[in-house]
């Protein structure tokens, strides 16, 4: 009898163990593909895939209310898969770094977090603010990942020579120069177009450059042109003398196409309607 007490407690002890590694359902629904074999994936699954690798990006929309709901939920997921040495956000700038070091040795968090963080009005705080507040209180360290402004408007006046057969390829700046002018609605002067992809590279050289001696494994939340493996991040990653590129997961609404060129993995949320950002650019600039 005893014997079938030991076994059962044996068992029982096991699967409390086991139930410790298994993470709460997403607060979003969608599919997720592993985009080398495409495969349909399950949260938990994904989640394994994500805790093996060193460095991981997540590419996000960065007005979408699930992409953030996802992030903060796969950052509390993984961590309790495999300990967090760090996160890494693109709306962090390094003066901003002080402050973040600060909040994390006080005892606890102000109720105007925003204003004692410095947070940037173009990054909405009701979509990060849970993310950073969770972020916050954890032992891992916050970084910030992006340009200071003053660089930005040196880089605007005076773009500097990048280095790097990869991210210097012609494939890479035409995808760029692409996007750069579909998201200002075509009403970008040509002339400013190189200017704005030179800030564009440098930013993505940033994230790599931090990306490169943060603590691992680390995550790094970014847009998802930032995130992607055919001009982003990684090619930088590669370009600094890196062996392996970062693995990536990209957050896109249904209708999007991801391929495995730009990641390695998609979870594909439900499409929400976007206001006409373009219609309102063009009433702003009277055209």
């Amino acid at each position: 009898m005893r014997g079938i007490w030991g076994l059962a407690l044996l068992v029982l002890a096991g699967c409390l163990a086991g139930c410790q590694h298994v993470a709460l359902p997403p607060p979003v629904s969608g599919d997720i593909r592993d985009l080398h074999n495409g495969q349909l994936l399950t949260t938990q699954q994904l989640l394994a895939r994500l805790a093996k690798p060193t460095r991981v990006i997540i590419g996000e929309q960065h007005d979408n209310a699930d992409h953030h709901a996802a992030q903060l939920w796969l950052l509390q997921s993984l961590s309790e898969q495999r300990p967090q040495g760090s996160l890494l956000l693109e709306m962090l700038t390094p003066d901003q770094q002080p402050k973040v070091d600060a909040l994390r040795q006080s005892a606890s968090l102000p109720s105007d977090l925003p204003n004692a963080l410095s947070w940037q009005d173009g990054w909405d705080w009701n979509l990060y603010g849970p993310i950073v507040r969770f972020a916050l209180t954890q032992p891992y360290p916050l970084l910030a990942a992006n340009l200071e402004s003053t660089e930005i408007r040196a880089f605007y006046q005076q773009p500097p020579r990048l280095s790097g057969a990869r991210s210097n390829a012609q494939t890479v700046k035409a995808t760029l120069l692409a996007q750069i002018s579909g998201s200002h609605c075509g009403l970008l002067p040509k002339s400013k177009m190189p200017a704005m992809l030179a800030v564009q590279q440098q930013r993505d050289r940033r994230m790599a450059e931090r990306l490169r001696v943060a603590p691992e494994p680390s995550l790094l939340f970014a847009g998802a042109y930032h995130a992607r493996k055919d001009v982003g991040v990684p090619l930088h990653i590669l370009d600094l003398g890196e062996p392996e590129a970062p693995t990536v997961l990209m957050l896109a609404q249904q209708g999007s196409e991801v391929t495995l060129a730009m990641a390695d993995y998609v979870w594909y949320t439900p499409a929400t309607p976007a206001p006409d950002y373009c219609e309102e650019m063009r009433k702003q600039m009277g055209k």
